[in-house]
């Protein structure tokens, strides 16, 4: 038998390793948050959360503040785009904001207009405010946008 501290190891790793996509032709109102991977191909128009890796399809639009630990982007993005460790920014990116992350590429083509901060202090990712029996509380603490 698994005992408690086992079980919330595996439900951790167990949503962590979830992965989620919005496919193209679809719009989201609404903020986004996820502990798991999420690919983006259609329209958000609201804030996306993740403690795992984003990728924004060439054919994605979002409206709103983007906060990760990973993420590629390929498509558009009105808002501030904060990523912990590393942000790629292929060439059909199109960037209207302020950045802040850790590492930042930037392929030839790619679009961004806004200021750029680089080398920030590791920021620690919450979903909801904590996650009690396996279940987050939604909050999501709004950024100003751009």
């Amino acid at each position: 038998m698994f005992n408690k501290t086992q079980n919330k190891k595996q439900m951790a790793q167990d949503i962590t390793s979830s992965s989620n996509t919005v496919g193209k032709g679809t719009t989201i109102n609404g903020d986004i948050e996820t502990f798991g991977n999420i690919r983006i191909d259609g329209r958000v128009v609201g804030n996306i959360k993740t403690k795992s890796k984003l990728v924004l399809g060439s054919t994605s639009h979002i409206e709103g503040n983007v906060l990760s630990q990973n993420a590629e982007i390929e498509g558009e993005v009105k808002g501030v785009v904060e990523i912990t460790e590393l942000l790629v920014l292929k060439p059909s990116a199109v960037v209207h904001g302020d950045i802040i992350t850790n590492k930042l590429v930037v392929e030839s083509g790619a679009t961004f207009n806004g200021s750029c901060k680089m080398g920030v202090a590791t920021k620690s990712i919450k979903i909801g405010d904590e996650v009690a029996n396996g279940q987050a509380t939604p909050k999501f603490k709004e950024a100003k946008a751009v």
